[in-house]
């Protein structure tokens, strides 16, 4: 699936008034937070890592950041084209450590 076919398709659930950015912003602080609590249980507490939940919280995170795009009116896809030619020109032969 392409980055702006999720945007559109998530957007159908989209609900809320002219508090939306506010409500998305804090859907995602939440939803973020889900996702490093189940990796600070894996690592801290031996736990085992639940990756369908991961899924489940991931695909929470990945909905507010469409949505928060929408209401940009940033097609997805541009974030995404931005976000990999940042990383080129900071890792131009890809992450190599400094040791």
């Amino acid at each position: 699936m392409e980055f702006n076919e999720y945007q559109t398709a998530a957007n159908r659930t989209l609900y809320g008034n002219e508090q939306v950015l506010t409500n998305c912003a804090l859907g995602l602080a939440s939803e973020s937070g889900q996702v490093v609590d189940l990796i600070k249980a894996y690592t801290f507490k031996g736990q085992k890592l639940e990756k369908d939940q991961l899924i489940h919280e991931m695909g929470d995170v990945l909905w507010y950041l469409s949505q928060i795009a929408e209401w940009a009116d940033i097609p997805f896809d541009e974030i995404a084209k931005e976000n990999i030619e940042t990383l080129n020109k900071r890792y131009p032969n890809g992450y190599q450590s400094e040791n």
